[in-house]
């Protein structure tokens, strides 16, 4: 029963799934899902910067940019938010 649950879970978040059902932007829920962790773990990785996609905080709201993720899980290379404080992209 485990293993389908999982093949279920695989397939919702799966690249192509997203590309065809997602808008502009995700849930941290959805995002963190979909690249294999739970939804307390994405936010805490969102509060301190290091979520490896990009994230928009709109008011109270907190949105990951689908763009970004599928960057993300097609390379396997997280693609930080550069907001976070102290840090710098080089050029």
């Amino acid at each position: 029963m485990h293993g389908q649950t999982a093949e279920v879970q695989g397939t919702r978040y799966s690249p192509t799934r997203i590309r065809a059902t997602w808008d502009g932007t995700g849930s941290v829920e959805d995002a963190s899902r979909a690249l294999g962790f739970s939804r307390a773990k994405g936010y805490d990785l969102v509060r301190r910067g290091e979520f490896p996609c990009r994230v928009l905080r709109v008011g109270r709201s907190t949105r990951v940019v689908t763009a970004s993720l599928l960057r993300v899980l097609e390379s396997g290379e997280p693609e930080y938010n550069g907001a976070h404080a102290g840090r710098c992209t080089p050029s």
